[in-house]
């Protein structure tokens, strides 16, 4: 048996951690937009996801310290707990000093869920189980035969059906291509992906019903598609920056290739957090000089400004209007 299971004294600090983080969220707003997802975020214990993280170690060496809650030490289980119920991403694999995978920040998560619209009786579907957090909060919402949640990664999904066992939650939890979908468990009313993309794969709209809405990581912001059909979806993005894993694996993260683009442009625009997703979203499309006349000549547009459409075997991004003048090509699935 764990020493986190057995510590009762621990129960209390995380019962307290955890009303100080959902007061933090509701400063936030982040929830606004769905105050239900105000109860989940109560009742769903975060430390039970995370039993071990890791923090970054400090100091001229660097690297990452684990923290974990069957440390023989009561002070550094205590930091477990509080670390836990920070509103923070927490690091919960690696390799060789690479980051896999992630708890993802409490509040980003609760405005992703509440910008998801669901309502009772709605399925579901998760691309990205990673430690099976999300997953519990959307079964505590709407039960467990409604949530479906797939990662790629075996030892994540098992490590997710533990954690999500443990606080009493049994959604179903597929290993598999998360760009597939789960098409064994369609249609589906909702989507949301915990990890980013540079596509929307087409399978979703198809396992989507009609009026389907997705919540996605897109270009370091979040997009929200509204599904029409099979064939067609449609939708702005949030105002809220967003930096996650990518769906599938690669050599250079979205900040390191808007870095390489930034080359030989105005340091006003190569320190702008705004122009850095400009460039993400046009990195098929556009060239650096491109997207710089753009982000000139429309005076610095906000990111609720760009919009993707999905439409048959064709999918862009566009500034304001999807048939007017500012459109650019993106890649498919």
């Amino acid at each position: 048996m764990s020493a986190y299971a057995v510590d009762h004294g621990l129960d209390d600090l995380a019962a307290t951690a955890r009303a100080a983080l959902v007061r933090e969220i509701d400063e936030s707003g982040a929830w606004d937009a769905d105050p239900v997802w105000r109860a989940a975020f109560e009742s769903v214990p975060r430390h039970l996801f995370v039993p071990y993280y890791y923090v970054a170690a400090g100091g001229p060496q660097g690297g990452y310290e684990r923290r974990w809650g069957e440390d023989p030490s009561p002070r550094r289980r205590e930091e477990w707990v509080r670390g836990a119920y920070a509103d923070t991403p927490l690091a919960t694999r690696l390799r060789d000093g690479e980051l896999l995978s992630s708890s993802s920040q409490p509040s980003l998560m609760a405005k992703m869920l509440a910008e998801l619209e669901v309502r009772d009786g709605d399925a579901v579907l998760e691309i990205g189980a990673g430690t099976g957090y999300n997953a519990a909060l959307l079964s505590y919402r709407l039960g467990d035969e409604l949530v479906t949640t797939v990662d790629l990664d075996p030892e994540i999904t098992e490590s997710a059906r533990r954690h999500l066992a443990a606080a009493g939650h049994h959604p179903a939890v597929v290993t598999g291509d998360g760009a597939r979908g789960c098409p064994d468990r369609a249609p589906f009313d909702r989507v949301v992906a915990t990890c980013a993309l540079n596509a929307v794969p087409r399978s979703w709209l198809a396992q989507c019903r009609p009026g389907a809405r997705i919540i996605a990581p897109f270009a370091t912001g979040l997009i929200a598609l509204r599904v029409r059909d099979a064939g067609h979806a449609e939708g702005r993005f949030l105002h809220t920056s967003a930096y996650f894993v990518p769906l599938r694996g690669g050599t250079r993260t979205e900040r390191e290739a808007a870095d390489v683009r930034l080359a030989g442009l105005p340091s006003r625009a190569r320190g702008h957090e705004l122009f850095r997703f400009l460039l993400t979203l046009t990195a098929d499309g556009l060239t650096s000089d491109q997207a710089h006349a753009l982000w000139e000549d429309e005076a610095w547009p906000a990111r609720e400004r760009y919009g993707i459409t999905v439409a048959g075997d064709r999918a862009w991004a566009w500034l304001d209007d999807p048939e007017g003048p500012y459109t650019w090509p993106l890649p498919g699935t």
